[in-house]
């Protein structure tokens, strides 16, 4: 048996928050847009990631994902990230942080999700 791509659905109240964190902060571009629907929803993409965003209330209430994304040049993302949205730096790891695993990681939060970003 062989995959090829985990694609996981994140749910928000308001999709827009989503599209802060995805889009504006983490340069992911949008390859499906149903954002002016009755029921907004969008497909997110960067290199070979890919995250289906919908705003619906109440799954958004039953689920708080946590992500991890891998990257190569920690530092390029951390001062990106610094310098364009501070504001969605995780207060408990808002520096690149070498952990006792050995991976270097730093963390952002939006009302929905967090996502922690790392370099092993």
């Amino acid at each position: 048996m062989k995959f090829t791509r985990l694609v996981p659905n994140v749910f928000y109240k308001d999709i827009n928050s989503g599209l802060k964190t995805f889009v504006d902060c983490l340069e992911f571009t949008i390859g499906y847009n149903e954002l002016n629907s009755k029921h907004p929803l969008c497909v997110v993409e960067k290199d070979h990631l890919r995250v289906n965003l919908f705003e619906d209330y109440k799954y958004a209430d039953e689920h708080n994902p946590e992500f991890r994304l891998v990257t190569d040049n920690i530092e390029e993302v951390y001062e990106k990230v610094k310098a364009t949205h501070p504001e969605l730096l995780h207060p408990n790891l808002s520096v690149i942080t070498l952990r006792p695993w050995g991976a270097r990681e730093f963390a952002i939060k939006d009302e929905q999700i967090g996502i922690i970003i790392q370099k092993w």
